[in-house]
């Protein structure tokens, strides 16, 4: 269990409903053990006394009593202990869902490219489930177990220690059966897990990509790959439940092991008269209690293991640290100064060099344009100012300061990023525009904006407006409207530096150049960097970048460029032939 030991933290943060439910688990088992001895009493004074017609009757009465009374304290008790410990494993639940999240937050862009959406979803839903099993029904039923066993042994030897040492006998194999088995168990558990993150992934990416699906009919492929998964996590699960299968035949025909062996030396004692009739009843009733404790211990055992499994599994992501991290706690107000000098980038999973000898600089409220073929480095030279990554050499400069030591939160607070791959929450449009904003907003704002990206004409004509529901990642919208919405989400902010990346593409070049105006006439004069291939857009700009297989081929502002009759000039020239159709 030892990857278990790392939810103590949360037994010490909840500690008093741990304690508590000790408290409660043993005032139950308490009331529980009772029951056996006023069944000895009884039978034994039957047995003994002279009695009349109504004293069976009174004795029936006043066991009875009894029963009921510890009945009802037993399943008080046994309420309380599973309203303190249940109730604590739903809370360490919300917090380990919690601290998943935001460790999922915190990680960098690296991360989710190594990793599996489907299985990051199941770390946080199936593998946190099933370490909850273990914190609430296996931490309570373990808790029973020992407490009953104590007790219960200990009214045992106070009637016969020799019966009672004899009654435990099985037990030590029942350990050794539980050691082996729970070992196995462990193991299957693991490919379960792992197998169901598979069939999660395939779904998962299957509802996102319905439409290529249909397009390309591959509705027997796809399904043919699920059943493969399917098959396959059956297997494993199969193998699981067969090893699981052992504990209950195990458990059982030691128990009765156990009984037997109790009425055998019982029955001698009694018929030498060292044991009363009343003692063997009252140690059938205890080996009856301790039944389903012992007989959970192979449930237990599973659900430990599989807790095991999953913990494991959720405390390797864990442990993993984002590459990027804040090294600053010194407040930090961007001007809107950038500078790259010298800057290379070499992709750690690949190797493949994006960037080399970039070197280039952006004045505050300058519209610098970044264009090159595709693959030779726009959204890597993006992803560096925004610091979703780090440059393999060269540096960085912020106002003048190096972009790892500055307070990266407060930069990034100042960058609004419309990036080339448009995402819209599944969530009224009033909510995914004001998404962008530090502070609350208006819903007069919120429509500026939207007059701002030339789509508020669209969006009134729409029955609830603002409240209209979008579908998942904006599917009820035309993609123009949803560049729209995404650049209106980023003006929102009132951002020092914007950052539009190819994000025009599927509008027309009226709506382009009504968009492209109206960011010239924003107030508050930010930083743009507008990075794309058409040429309405880059016009516009007051310096071009030209790249080709991650290097600078030209840099400088349109009209030089078109008499330099290079990359730039011949871009110029074959947009003018074969312009870019509108969406």
């Amino acid at each position: 269990m030892k990857h278990l030991a790392s939810l103590n933290k949360y037994f010490v943060k909840y500690k008093w409903h741990f304690i508590l439910g000790i408290v409660f688990t043993i005032a139950s088992n308490y009331f529980g053990v009772q029951m056996p001895k006023y069944v000895k009493q009884s039978i034994d004074e039957l047995q003994n006394a002279n009695y009349d017609l109504e004293t069976p009757l009174h004795l029936a009465l006043m066991v009875g009593g009894w029963f009921i009374l510890l009945s009802l304290g037993k399943g008080l008790f046994l309420f309380f202990m599973r309203q303190t410990i249940i109730v604590m494993s739903r809370r360490i639940e919300y917090d380990m869902k919690n601290e998943i999240f935001k460790h999922y937050l915190s990680l960098d862009s690296n991360f989710f490219k190594q990793h599996k959406i489907g299985d990051l979803m199941n770390r946080i839903s199936e593998d946190v489930s099933q370490v909850r099993m273990y914190l609430g029904p296996g931490v309570m039923y373990s808790l029973n177990l020992i407490v009953l066993t104590i007790l219960s042994i200990y009214q045992m030897m106070e009637i016969s220690v020799t019966l009672t040492l004899y009654t435990l006998i099985p037990l030590p194999l029942l350990s050794l059966i539980i050691y082996k088995v729970s070992n196995r168990i462990n193991r299957s558990s693991k490919e379960v897990q792992e197998e169901l993150s598979n069939i999660t992934t395939i779904v998962q990416e299957s509802i996102t990509g319905i439409r290529i699906i249909k397009a390309y009919d591959q509705f027997e492929n796809n399904a043919q790959k699920l059943s493969n998964a399917s098959e396959s996590y059956k297997r494993r699960s199969m193998q699981l439940v067969r090893i699981n299968a052992l504990f209950m035949p195990a458990i059982l025909l030691l128990i009765g092991l156990c009984t037997l062996l109790m009425i055998w030396v019982g029955g001698g004692l009694t018929g030498s008269n060292q044991l009363s009739l009343g003692a063997i009843v009252a140690f059938l009733l205890f080996v009856n209690n301790l039944t389903w404790p012992f007989v959970s211990i192979g449930w237990v055992t599973s659900i430990i293991q599989r807790a095991e499994a999953s913990q494991q599994r959720i405390n390797e992501f864990l442990k993993t640290e984002p590459t990027i991290q804040n090294l600053s706690e010194t407040p930090f107000s961007f001007e809107g100064h950038l500078e790259l000098k010298h800057v290379g980038l070499t992709y750690q999973n690949t190797g493949i060099t994006g960037l080399e000898g970039i070197s280039f600089h952006i004045e505050k409220g300058e519209t610098v344009g970044i264009t090159g073929k595709t693959g030779c480095g726009k959204s890597s030279i993006v992803g560096l100012i925004t610091r979703q990554f780090d440059p393999s050499m060269g540096e960085i400069l912020v106002d003048g300061k190096d972009l790892k030591e500055i307070h990266l939160e407060d930069f990034r607070k100042s960058v609004a990023l419309v990036p080339q791959e448009v995402f819209l929450f599944s969530d009224t449009i009033r909510n995914n525009v004001s998404f962008g904003s530090l502070v609350p907003v208006s819903d007069e704002e919120i429509i500026e904006v939207l007059k701002l990206a030339h789509v508020w004409h669209n969006i009134e004509l729409f029955p609830q407006g603002l409240d209209t529901q979008l579908g998942e990642l904006g599917i009820n919208l035309s993609g123009g409207q949803k560049q729209r919405i995404n650049i209106a989400r980023a003006l929102i902010r009132k951002p020092k530096l914007l950052i539009l990346d190819d994000c025009l593409s599927a509008v027309d070049t009226e709506t382009e150049n009504t968009i492209l105006h109206n960011l010239a006439q924003l107030p508050y004069k930010p930083t743009i960097v507008m990075v794309g291939h058409r040429i309405s857009s880059l016009g516009n700009c007051r310096k071009i970048i030209a790249l080709d297989h991650g290097k600078i081929i030209e840099m400088g502002r349109p009209e030089e460029l078109i008499q330099r009759k290079g990359f730039y000039y011949d871009l110029v020239e074959q947009q003018k032939q074969d312009p870019t159709p509108s969406v």
